[in-house]
């Protein structure tokens, strides 16, 4: 079976790129072929296999749990051939082609700097960063590495992990409400204000959960659904609400009143699949990236 679908790689490699992308005319633009062949090579692939890869909609082609596996191999089977024709033609070193980064929204600010300059190292390396909430899969090829919080180091048997340093965060507020409103003079005195908090009452960040145990619920007057709802409100003088540290750098409408808490913080582990872990490109983002946000 293995040798009669190595056979047919080029569909195995449309396939792996619909999923990654989610519509068949995005796959045919970076695989420069027309998307009634990406359709082709699906259905023939679906039926070699006689199984279902793909589930169909209006907004475009969602992987089974077949293509999520799929995705995985042609993730790593794609890059292990790159890495196989830089070794032919003596490039193994070179950092080149497309590097997917994920992250938490949160740590944006702190991360692209980064990366500009980690790109500007790289002549040919394309950078794609996902930050959010979602937990990107590594093991499907979703990306190369992700930056995520955890106040303990995660526990993923098929992913290397290695710790890159804490991600803290201060409570703020607009120059807008504290016009209004005044200022705290500490964490002692938040009655009476106003505050933005989580819409997800399960939300899991050490700071709502903070928050929760200190204000009166009447004063979380806005519930955001995400980080970016979140600041965006802060910003608008809504209420005081929880930004990573060093926010007022790069929002200076905002106005630092506590923090950073140890307990309102996290720590950052770096993430890579293990068979992605040795490619060149992935070597080199990782010890970038350590260096720069070292924990010693």
């Amino acid at each position: 079976m293995a040798g009669r679908i190595m056979d047919n790689w080029d569909e195995i490699r449309t396939a792996y790129h619909v999923a990654r992308e989610g519509t068949v005319s995005r796959a045919a633009d970076v695989l420069g072929i027309h998307h009634a062949t990406v359709i082709r090579h699906i259905d023939a692939l679906e039926d070699r296999l006689k199984a279902k890869l793909f589930q169909r909609h209006a907004r475009g082609y969602t992987p089974t749990e077949a293509g999520n596996e799929l995705l995985r191999v042609g993730q790593a089977t794609e890059e292990q051939f790159a890495q196989l024709e830089s070794l032919i033609h003596g490039t193994s070193s070179v950092v080149s082609g497309e590097l997917v980064i994920t992250s938490l929204t949160e740590i944006a600010p702190r991360i692209v700097p980064l990366l500009k300059e980690f790109q500007d190292l790289h002549e040919g390396l394309s950078l794609r960063y996902l930050a959010g909430d979602r937990v990107f899969k590594l093991e499907y090829g979703e990306a190369h590495i992700a930056i995520r919080a955890s106040a303990r180091k995660p526990e993923e048997p098929d992913n290397v992990v290695q710790q890159l340093c804490r991600a803290e965060v201060s409570l703020y507020a607009s120059k807008v409400y504290l016009d209004a409103h005044g200022a705290p003079l500490g964490l002692d005195d938040l009655a009476g204000h106003c505050f933005v908090g989580s819409a997800d009452a399960s939300a899991g960040a050490p700071y709502y959960k903070w928050l929760a145990g200190h204000v009166e619920p009447n004063q979380i007057v806005f519930k955001a659904g995400d980080y970016q709802i979140a600041n965006a409100a802060v910003r608008a003088g809504v209420g005081l609400g929880f930004l990573a540290e060093g926010a007022e750098e790069y929002m200076p409408e905002l106005v630092k009143i506590a923090g950073p808490v140890p307990d309102w913080g996290a720590s950052l582990w770096l993430i890579t699949h293990m068979d992605l872990h040795r490619t060149a490109k992935v070597q080199a983002i990782a010890k970038f990236l350590k260096e720069r946000l070292s924990c010693d």
